[in-house]
């Protein structure tokens, strides 16, 4: 009997360190399995990247500044520094730095709206709060910039350095590989613990960009995704070597066609749907970075643009604002 309970005792072993693949590392295991309960629990809680970029009552994550100026239905929340508050912000906002985002946002009684300089910075916090269980958060679209003149940082930081940069093409997409996922360090177990660990060291480690400039010049330093649709990506053109993964998701695998071996950078038109989709990758584990001021930065020029032209369709408003 004693050997019969033995040979069971350690036949379980062996099987359960085989299908586990655990044998000789356990902290390895512990890695994997918590990637593997974040992203089951954000798929429970019907949080996947596109319902951060749009809620589940189609709710984008960004609004534009409204005509009249009046913001008075939010909670404006002003992420710029003190001073650049106390020059000029919009009424009834309070200032907030970025690292006190959740402690504030549990004290607001209202939507919730994050303003910074660009809209750059707002959006990668708006990302966090709606992971945060804050699901009609919004940043405001362009930021100050966009909201009066006197505020525009935007202007300055347009660019056309794409234009006939030897690692700028308008080829194909290239195709997209399947890669493993990212290691994350947690001996948490639940999934709601362990989301709320993530978002909160995130939101410690601050925004996450990358200048337009060092990309371009040395693109094989980065795991590059642009983030456009095939036409634009072609007509647009883009950095040599980018991927294109879109729609990028957890259920439906795409997620997997990032690398996260690499720093992976993600760039846009304006650099605020990337800082979302950054914020939201960094909290999966990814090192993951926003390319600033998008295609604006890159080829603001560009005759392919639509919409979202720095200075074409684009630009500020003349709207009121109060100084300290």
């Amino acid at each position: 009997m004693k050997k019969y309970l033995i040979y069971t005792l350690l036949f379980a072993f062996v099987a359960t360190s085989l299908f586990t693949g655990c044998k000789e590392d356990p902290c390895d295991c512990n890695e994997v399995v918590a990637f593997d309960v974040l992203t089951e629990h954000l798929q429970a809680i019907d949080m996947d990247l596109n319902h951060v970029i749009k809620n589940a009552n189609d709710q984008k994550f960004v609004m534009g500044a409204p005509a009249d100026g009046n913001l008075s239905s939010k909670y404006i929340m002003d992420i710029r520094g003190a001073a650049d508050f106390a020059t000029g912000h919009i009424d009834g906002a309070v200032n907030v730095a970025f690292k006190d985002i959740l402690t504030s946002a549990a004290s607001a009684s209202k939507p919730i709206l994050v303003v910074c300089y660009t809209g750059q910075t707002a959006c990668y916090a708006t990302s966090l709060l709606r992971l945060y269980g804050h699901h009609d958060a919004q940043a405001l679209k362009w930021g100050m910039s966009g909201w009066n003149p006197t505020f525009d940082k935007w202007t300055p930081n347009i660019a056309n350095i794409a234009d006939g940069h030897s690692n700028w093409t308008n080829a194909a997409a290239i195709a997209n590989q399947t890669f493993g996922n990212p290691t994350i360090n947690s001996s948490t177990t639940s999934g709601a613990a362990l989301l709320k660990e993530r978002v909160e060291a995130v939101v410690a480690e601050g925004f996450k960009g990358v200048a337009p400039a060092d990309v371009l010049d040395s693109p094989s330093n980065y795991f590059i995704n642009n983030y456009f649709s095939e036409a634009d990506h072609t007509g647009f053109g883009h950095i040599d070597g980018a991927y294109r993964v879109l729609p990028l998701g957890i259920t439906d695998g795409s997620i997997f066609n990032l690398d996260p071996s690499e720093q992976v950078v993600t760039y846009c038109y304006t650099g605020q749907t990337s800082a979302v989709i950054t914020a939201f990758l960094r909290v999966l584990g990814y090192d993951a970075y926003s390319l600033k001021f998008g295609m604006n930065g890159l080829y603001n020029s560009n005759s392919a643009w639509s919409a979202n032209q720095w200075g074409g369709d684009s630009n500020p408003k003349n709207l009121d604002y109060v100084s300290n």
